[in-house]
């Protein structure tokens, strides 16, 4: 029973990352734009739980969000780089647990996210049609850095809270 209470709440709050990111909360934007919902998950997670599981977590919460989106960009890579680092992160230092470190990872990790996005579309797309996109793309992805970097102490810390919490009393 301790053993599924643990992996109920784990898969729970995977399933619910999907619907916080397309619900995008209006009190946690700036011009439309809110916080990346499946870094500030999969931070903690890869932390908590290492390199193979950021990686299958990453690989698997892209597959999540690619198929609810229409483009033709992925967030499939910059997912599996970021839980695999991440992971090798915790690995290798186990007290990663401060909020300035969290906030500085999920920062520098949606930064990774939004380039791998912008690399992917300025691929895909002819150069033709790339003229009106770098006078946004930069803000957004700045943008959208930021206020996950903001959000990234208070949710990460939760998180990990949490999946210590319960691994240490259910272990």
């Amino acid at each position: 029973m301790n053993k599924f209470f643990r992996k109920f709440i784990l898969f729970s709050s995977f399933l619910l990352v999907p619907f916080i990111t397309f619900s995008q909360l209006s009190f946690l934007s700036i011009k439309g734009i809110g916080p990346d919902w499946a870094l500030l998950w999969l931070l903690p997670f890869a932390l908590e739980f290492g390199p193979l599981w950021g990686l299958i977590c990453g690989l698997s919460l892209g597959l999540m969000l690619d198929s609810f989106s229409i483009g033709g960009s992925s967030h499939i890579p910059a997912l599996i780089l970021l839980g695999i680092w991440w992971g090798y992160l915790g690995k290798k230092f186990p007290s990663i647990d401060l909020s300035l470190n969290l906030g500085l990872f999920a920062w520098l990790g949606s930064v990774i996210f939004g380039l791998t996005f912008w690399i992917q579309i300025f691929f895909l797309h002819p150069l033709t049609e790339l003229t009106w996109f770098h006078s946004w793309a930069i803000q957004t992805l700045l943008i959208k850095a930021f206020i996950t970097g903001l959000v990234a102490p208070i949710v990460c810390s939760w998180l990990l809270l949490i999946w210590r919490n319960n691994k240490q009393k259910y272990s």
